[in-house]
This record gives C-alpha cells, structure tokens and sequence, in this order.
C-alpha cells in the first residue's frame, strides 16, 4: 500500500513536543488518578483489536481470546499497575504487546481457566465484532507479532481518517471530504482535478488547493495520533518510519 501523505524528506514541524496522552499515563504521580485512567483507557479503546488479533493467532479458541483479552485488560487498568512496569516502557504499541507477551506468559504457567472479564468487563471489545474482523483475515500465515504491528497501524489510521472526517463535518464539507479523500492515496484516482471541480461546482484550481490542504491536515493528525503513544519527538518519528514499513510489506 502506498501512500502520497508521507515524504521522508520533509523535516518534523519545528515545534515544542506538547503533552500527549502516552505521556499523561507516564507521568501519573503528576496527575490526578481519574485523568490519567481516562487517558489509559481512551488509548485501550482505539487499540484493542490488535490485540484480540494477536492472541487469536496464538491458536486460542474466540471464547478463549475474548477471555484473555479481557482479563488482560482488567489487569492492565488495575491501580498502581504502572508502578509495577518495567520503567523503560518505551512507545505504549511496545510497551502494550510485552505487557500482553507477560501475561500470557503467567496465565500459561497457572494454566487455569479464567472466568469472562475477570469480573471487570473492557466494554470495548464486543465478542462478535472482535470476531467478525478476526475471520476477515487473510490467510497469509503471518507470524502474531507481524499481524499485530499490521492491525496497530490500521487502528492508528482508523483514529486519523475519523478525526478528519469530524473535522470537516464540523464545517459542513462533509460532501467535499467524501469525494476527496480518494486523492489521500498513492493510487491514481478515480477522477481528475478538472472532472472533480465540476462535480462539486469548484474551479479545478481551487480542487487542487482542497486537495492539497486536505493531505495536509492528514499528515498532521497522523503526527498527533502517533505522538499520543509516544514519549518523545524521536519516538514519533521512529514510529511514522516503522508505520510506513508496515504498509510497504
């Protein structure tokens, strides 16, 4: 898959590394308790499914991988759970697959059956949606941790193409962003310039400038969508190169 909104040539913005929601669950002592579990939790919520997924092609049943991830979930919420962690935690897709790795890890060893949600149910993960987009997998034989990094990086863009999608709802453009959003991509589009300009009643220079805006604003909630799981300005870039390998696999 490639795509037109990233040129690694082009710098990082010149810009101050602004507190991101990675960092408010790193910094909790410096945070009230229900701010940093509202942060944990908005993060859980946008990247569940990666790791439903994972555990899914570990071999476990989708009883057993709903369990599991449940559980694990439970667990990773519980107070003072960071205080426990590994210090050098890293960027939180890392930080979040070796916490699982462990805790699957631990629950092999017990080899006990566990009971669903732990008694702490993750509302995210609704058992047939986790399912239905688990068997939409293609059978590529992909090892657990490549499927993972894989479905990180849809669930990231997911976050993206939604947060841009509001942002033109919020301006009543949402007609204009359905039909440009085409252009976002490496593919050839549909349409040309000229013909997307009479379809929308605009001059086919002023679709240009639309266009050209739009992957603009895309390529800068990706940054922020990414910093809000990293620690540090090197880590988002490291991240963004790491997510542009995914997808040129």
């Amino acid at each position: 898959m490639e795509a037109s909104w990233h040129d690694p040539a082009v710098p990082a913005p010149a810009r101050e590394f602004k507190t991101t929601i990675w960092r408010v669950v790193l910094d909790a002592g410096n945070d009230s308790e229900s701010v940093v579990q509202q942060a944990l939790e908005q993060l859980c919520e946008a990247y569940w499914f990666p790791l439903y997924a994972y555990v899914r092609r570990q071999g476990h049943s989708p009883e057993d991988a709903q369990d599991l991830t449940q559980a694990f979930f439970a667990r990773f919420l519980e107070r003072g759970y960071f205080a426990r962690a590994d210090p050098e935690r890293g960027k939180f897709r890392t930080f979040l697959l070796s916490s699982l790795k462990y805790f699957l890890h631990e629950e092999w060893r017990r080899n006990q059956r566990l009971k669903r949600g732990g008694g702490k149910v993750f509302q995210p993960i609704a058992p047939e949606e986790a399912e239905n987009r688990y068997t939409a997998e293609p059978s590529d034989g992909l090892s657990p941790d490549v499927l993972y990094d894989r479905r990180w990086a849809e669930a990231l863009l997911e976050q993206v193409m939604a947060r841009l999608a509001r942002d033109y709802e919020s301006t009543g453009r949402t007609a204009v962003y359905t039909r440009l959003q085409q252009f976002l991509w490496g593919r050839q589009a549909e349409v040309s310039y000229a013909e997307m300009g009479a379809e929308l009643g605009m001059a086919e220079g002023a679709v240009k400038v639309a266009v050209h805006r739009l992957r603009q604003r895309f390529r800068d909630l990706l940054r922020e969508e990414v910093a809000n799981t990293a620690q540090t300005p090197e880590q988002v870039e490291e991240e963004l190169r790491h997510l542009m390998g995914v997808f040129a696999v």
